[in-house]
């Protein structure tokens, strides 16, 4: 029989972003994000992981652009003026993620993030902390951290 995991968050309101991927709602804690900059094209780099849009110079410190929407199985984002790069800091390494755009970013209550629903049992939850039902549709609430293992910045750095 499958189990269903609660997501743990500790304290009463979370603090997020929540963006868009084509036109699916995602979320992220505010406390990994440093900063949300306006789309500007990157350098891309000769055999880097299919995910790595490039690098770009953020103040004199060069970080890798990830296409956010192929890293989590999806087509590829195709930039335009109304993209971001979500600037966060995961694992101690800055990347950036390419979004299609932000939309909000919310107080929401901890107990509004419900479990990920059982697919399959091959189904991977590792990338997705829970859903938040909101009035708009529902947010993909997404853990960076699981997204981005330790091993992953060192191949980014390379």
């Amino acid at each position: 029989m499958a189990t269903i995991t609660t997501t743990s968050f500790s304290g009463d309101m979370l603090e997020i972003i929540a963006f868009r991927l084509h036109d699916q709602e995602f979320c992220v804690k505010t406390t990994t994000i440093r900063e949300i900059r306006g789309w500007a094209p990157s350098t891309p780099i000769p055999h880097s992981p299919a995910d790595v849009i490039g690098v770009m110079n953020l103040r004199g410190s060069v970080i890798p652009i990830i296409d956010l929407a192929y890293k989590l199985g999806m087509s590829s984002t195709i930039a335009n003026e109304r993209s971001a790069i979500v600037v966060a800091e995961v694992h101690n390494m800055v990347i950036g993620m390419l979004v299609d755009r932000v939309s909000d970013i919310l107080t929401i209550g901890s107990n509004q993030v419900q479990p990920v629903p059982e697919v399959t049992a091959s189904f991977d939850r590792a990338f997705c902390e829970g859903i938040i039902a909101s009035e708009n549709g529902m947010i993909c609430f997404l853990n960076l951290a699981k997204m981005f293992k330790e091993q992953d910045g060192e191949d980014l750095a390379a």
